[in-house]
């Protein structure tokens, strides 16, 4: 299975992609300062619809043939600046304050939590996400592989940073070292975890 720079794309397509992304994150406990679940589908659909959109114009979104499956990663020398200050913008306007206010808290927490690797060059894992539909078949391994690949052509290592315990537990079955747990106020604890050509 072949996974590919998305470039050039339609709208249409795009919005597919932004759609398969924002389902799969309505359950993330990042987002556990946005309510309950039945709560929380809206904002995390339009929050991961323009976290999105920086991926793909940060040219940092790699995604399978079929579109069915989807990972983000950026070397993080190489992060261009104006497509983050756009996403920030563009979530100061569709974000409740509030909400905004107590995930920023929550981020702020946890935003050291990977500095043992993070203070060095390094690729980021952004996100690696699977339709539904399609979980369960391999994409998420050619998916982490491509970004090992990545990460091995730039002699860095590749970090993964999560808040969901079975997602730490798959990254390590895909040979992952977890090296640092920080449990946030909340009761929410971020997973950092590292791959290097070495381990």
């Amino acid at each position: 299975m072949k996974v590919k720079l998305l470039k050039d794309v339609s709208k249409s397509e795009l919005a597919e992609i932004k759609k398969m992304v924002g389902e799969a994150f309505i359950t993330n406990e990042l987002f556990h300062e946005f309510g309950d679940m039945s709560d929380r589908k809206e904002l995390v659909m339009k929050y991961m619809d323009i976290y999105t959109d920086y991926v793909y114009e940060s040219k940092a979104l790699y995604v399978t043939e079929d579109h069915k499956g989807a990972v983000g990663f950026v070397h993080s020398k190489k992060a261009p600046v104006y497509p983050q200050m756009k996403m920030l913008f563009r979530l100061l306007k569709v974000i409740p304050f509030k909400t905004l206010k107590r995930y920023m808290s929550h981020i702020k927490q946890i935003s050291d939590s990977n500095k043992q690797y993070a203070i060095k060059p390094h690729i980021d894992i952004l996100f690696v996400c699977v339709d539904k539909e399609y979980q369960g078949k391999g994409y998420a391994r050619y998916l982490v592989e491509a970004a090992k690949k990545y990460a091995e052509s730039e002699k860095v290592p590749l970090l993964f940073d999560t808040d969901m315990k079975q997602y730490a537990q798959i990254y390590q079955h895909y040979g992952c070292e977890l090296y640092n747990q920080t449990l946030a106020s909340n009761g929410v604890t971020r997973y950092n975890l590292v791959w290097k050509k070495e381990m």
